[in-house]
């Protein structure tokens, strides 16, 4: 019997734990899940600084104008001034300057009129007033960024600026591919009477990297028994962490994945879901190793990865977003009655004059046609029994990413 989609990838993710921590150079973390909280190795800014350029000064000696106050030092970023101000002195200083002992505001350069060794002060200034205290940002000893997160490039920032040259993430993981079939040829290949360019391998690849994974091409074998489990074998003890297959995961007599993984010791979870595009899809461990055995169609193949693939991934990787969100829009189009099986279909996405989002379905859903899955920006997900639906009915629709 077929499983649920969420029957399904329930058992995809059961006991699925994420991967142990690595450290790597904060600058190379951007989409890693921190395994550990980040304290704040000093405090930003470390001491009050200017936030403008113009001059330091006592606000009491700049109550009553125009006040006249000799100029005693300079205080640049960086180049901080030695001294401390007394009554009736000022500093020259600049943006990110730390403030001079005695000092407690600046007053902006515009508001000032520089005479040689004197500077004539035109506007009053209150305490703290273009001033940035210390540890404004972030103090010493803060928990600024915590275990779990998903880093983005504003994290690195942030991680950088409190003094981390290295951060603590999960491992990636590492995802071989296998493709079968005795169709299947390369790209660039002089293609003889029935064959086919193997296609399914780059989208699934593409979409493994850009969750993080480190993905090793394994190739196509024929529709053979001896050269699909040698080929497993070898994958078996590559040390990855995911295998997946694309091609001869149905029951026809060519179709020997599932006996080959067998052989090689695959623990079997799964092997019908109830989908359309994909319904023969192969789940199980091999050891460690999780498998996912993808349909041959390159539609059914990217479908089958789009929906437990990445959530498995993601997990592995430490996050918590596994699945993408589902979001309301209409439809641009009639649909008839769906069956037993839960159905995305490719669609083209639209937004109406009034803001609301339109979802047209492809006329062609054949799960062998790559050009409306290129040309699809979402699908729309029919739950099972789905009654027919007119155009301008609500329907619930699944982003794909560029």
């Amino acid at each position: 019997m077929a499983l649920s989609i969420e029957e399904a990838r329930a058992h995809v993710l059961d006991g699925v734990e994420p991967l142990p921590a690595e450290v790597i150079p904060v600058g190379a973390a951007h989409g890693r899940v921190l395994t550990a909280d980040l304290v704040a190795l000093r405090s930003q800014p470390a001491e009050a600084v200017s936030a403008m350029d113009g001059y330091a000064v006592r606000a009491a000696d700049v109550a009553n104008l125009p006040a006249t106050l000799t100029v005693v030092g300079e205080a640049a970023a960086g180049q901080p001034f030695a001294g401390s101000l007394g009554h009736g002195e000022t500093a020259r200083i600049f943006t990110g300057g730390v403030l001079p002992a005695g000092a407690d505001a600046v007053v902006l350069q515009e508001h000032s009129e520089r005479r040689g060794a004197v500077v004539v002060i035109k506007s009053s200034s209150t305490v703290g007033k273009h001033v940035r205290i210390a540890a404004l940002d972030f103090a010493r000893g803060a928990v600024t960024l915590r275990k779990g997160r998903l880093l983005s490039d504003r994290d690195l920032a942030l991680a950088a600026g409190m003094n981390y040259p290295t951060v603590a993430v999960h491992r990636c993981p590492k995802l071989a591919i296998l493709a079968t079939g005795d169709e299947l040829v390369v790209p660039g290949s002089e293609l003889a009477r029935g064959q086919v360019v193997y296609s399914n391998g780059f989208a699934i690849a593409a979409l493994a990297r850009r969750e993080g994974a480190e993905v090793a091409d394994f190739g196509i074998v024929p529709d053979r028994l001896e050269p699909t489990v040698a080929a497993i074998e070898q994958i078996r003890r590559s040390g990855v962490d995911i295998l997946v297959t694309t091609g001869g995961a149905s029951v026809g007599d060519y179709d020997l994945v599932k006996r080959s993984l067998e052989i090689q010791g695959m623990e079997l979870a799964f092997w019908k879901v109830a989908m359309r595009p994909g319904r023969p899809l192969i789940h199980g461990r091999i050891g460690a190793i999780h498998v996912l055995g993808l349909p041959g169609n390159p539609v059914s193949s990217y479908v089958g990865a789009f929906l437990f693939l990445i959530p498995l991934l993601r997990k592995l990787c430490g996050r918590s977003d596994l699945l993408a969100p589902v979001e309301s829009a209409v439809l641009g189009r009639d649909l008839g009655e769906n069956d037993e099986r839960t159905d995305y279909l490719r669609a083209q996405l639209d937004v109406g004059a009034d803001g609301t989002l339109v979802a047209t379905p492809f006329d062609l859903q054949d799960s062998s046609l790559l050009v409306p899955l290129a040309k699809a920006d979402c699908f729309v997900v029919r739950e099972p029994y789905a009654t027919a639906a007119k155009s301008g009915t609500r329907c619930g629709v699944i982003r794909l990413p560029l």
